[in-house]
């Protein structure tokens, strides 16, 4: 057997060793703005179909200035966003991101958005295995 053939036999063996975490953007949309809003709060749900964790690290958009990842606190009655460092999503589990909770910050929009238009936004993960999420522009989230 030649070498190449041996090379190709032991990745095939080798592969199934290695579990992955596989993101699915679920339900995305953006509230829709205002004319001239410089600031947008987009939301989904993270589901990890893989079986291992996946690790989101930040977001982007071409139709952005910023994404980033934030999360609506009350502290002393009144309500403050802070960003979320990294998420850790483990197989299996979904991460909401909704009104008055997690959101994606949505910094400076390139042009103005209108009702039922769809954004794709990146979300970026640890190992590099970066999924494009779809959210439409709309007043309320999808119905199911």
């Amino acid at each position: 057997m030649c070498r190449s053939s041996l090379f190709a036999i032991a990745l095939m063996v080798a592969t199934p060793a290695f579990g992955a975490g596989h993101l699915v953007v679920e339900s995305g949309w953006i509230r829709t703005p205002p004319p001239g809003a410089m600031m947008l709060a987009g939301y989904a749900t993270l589901h990890n179909v893989g079986d291992s964790a996946v690790v989101v690290t930040g977001a982007e958009s071409a139709d952005f200035g910023s994404v980033s990842l934030h999360q609506s606190v009350q502290k002393d009655g009144v309500e403050h966003m802070q960003a979320l460092g990294d998420v850790s999503i483990k197989p299996g589990e979904r991460i909401t991101f909704a009104p008055n909770g997690r959101h994606f910050m949505l910094m400076q929009p390139k042009k103005e958005l209108r009702s039922d238009e769809s954004v794709p936004i990146q979300i970026t993960t640890k190992l590099g295995d970066d999924v494009i999420g779809i959210f439409v522009v709309s007043d309320g989230p999808p119905k199911p």
